[in-house]
């Protein structure tokens, strides 16, 4: 990894299963994604955390630590704490990661909408921005109103995501 630039990053649990049901487990993945991914200087665009998987947009600037790293042990925490919680040490929880370099602005700009609006995808929530464990919200509020239609604009069609489930 090492270099500049946006990522699109995408994990599945092992088999599929769905470890993180229900808001505390869904929070604890969504903290541990946003804290450690912050903590390792990497500027968070876009993310959405599920049951059973999670995708999340993100900007390395010259110097962070390696993505493959900080994956890694955002998995090995997370597998951690949901082990001792069931008292299933040992379990597999993570089973692999797909992450893409997003090399020109559309694609970039694609997959933060297909980012966003991934609950809507799902069928969980009509509006992305009521799926509470995901960034349509927070970018709404944040972001400039121009760039938020810019986002809206955007097919994400053709956009290949590992999704499948």
């Amino acid at each position: 990894m090492g270099e500049a630039g946006a990522y699109i990053v995408t994990a599945a649990t092992y088999r599929k299963e769905h470890l993180f049901e229900g808001h505390a487990r869904l929070k604890l993945l969504e903290d541990n994604l946003l804290g450690l991914l912050s903590e390792r200087h990497f500027n968070v665009q876009a993310w959405a955390v599920f049951p059973n998987h999670y995708h999340v947009v993100l900007v390395a600037e010259d110097n962070v630590l390696d993505l493959r790293s900080a994956i890694r042990d955002l998995h090995s925490a997370t597998a951690r704490q949901l082990n001792a919680e069931d008292d299933r040490l040992g379990r597999k929880v993570w089973f692999q990661y797909w992450d893409t370099h997003l090399t020109s602005q559309q694609s970039y700009f694609a997959r933060l909408k297909y980012v966003h609006t991934n609950a809507v995808k799902h069928g969980l929530v009509s509006v992305a921005r009521d799926y509470p464990y995901c960034s349509a919200r927070w970018f709404e509020e944040v972001a400039e109103p121009s760039f938020v239609r810019t986002i809206e604009s955007f097919s994400i069609g053709r956009v290949l995501v590992p999704d499948h489930f």
